[in-house]
């Protein structure tokens, strides 16, 4: 049986935490946020203190990163909407992330709530 990319996002939320945005809000200051779009969605606006590294790149990048080194980290995962989100997350507890968890909605629900957006133009990496 083939599967959509819906279907592979359904069966990544199955073995996902994923948060709304008021557990978002709380959980903000003390994790680590993790945006999985693509640069130019990145240097558009994001959420405050977010680290982009590109859900294509994820898996190889992750670890570069001294704060995303750490198995037990506390992060926080969003994409636009939350499908790469989730499926970011799920692979990431693959690797052996204890403490993951996506927001529900993604980058498009929190900037449409009027939550605070950053837009400085500054990547990881570059």
């Amino acid at each position: 049986m083939s599967m959509t990319p819906m279907d592979l996002v359904a069966e990544a939320r199955a073995q996902i935490t994923e948060i709304d945005l008021a557990a978002a809000q709380v959980a903000l200051p003390g994790a680590l946020v993790l945006d999985v779009r693509e640069p130019a969605e990145f240097d558009a606006g994001r959420l405050p203190g977010a680290i982009n590294i590109p859900r294509g790149l994820l898996e190889f990048k992750i670890g570069d990163h001294p704060a995303l080194s750490k198995k037990d980290a506390d992060i926080l995962i969003y994409c636009k909407t939350s499908g790469r989100a989730a499926l970011a997350a799920a692979n990431l507890k693959r690797m052996g992330y204890t403490q993951v968890r996506s927001i529900h909605g993604g980058f498009d629900a929190w900037s449409q709530a009027g939550l605070a957006v950053e837009k400085e133009a500054t990547q990881f990496g570059e």
